[in-house]
């Protein structure tokens, strides 16, 4: 059998195809780079809302001991009624 000479049409598409391919391999490459973006922020999403979390906790704190001093403060005569 006869080698042919590749022709011009032929060797534009092979080079297409492996630019093409190389391309298919930067996008799964992105994907994989993206999703760890997205695992990380969501990451960020869980400890801000474990921080407002704790600071409702301590505001609910705080407010009890509010409460309970001006109970002591009436009681002991601290303040006037």
């Amino acid at each position: 059998m006869v080698d042919e000479p590749d022709s011009l049409v032929l060797r534009m598409l092979r080079a297409i195809d492996a630019k093409i391919d190389r391309l298919a391999e930067e996008v799964a490459e992105m994907k994989t780079r993206i999703g760890a973006v997205e695992r990380e922020i969501a990451g960020f999403h869980r400890g801000i809302a474990s921080l407002h979390e704790g600071q409702a906790k301590h505001s609910l704190r705080m407010d009890r001991i509010d409460k309970r001093l001006d109970r002591i403060e009436k009681r002991l005569s601290l303040v006037d009624a």
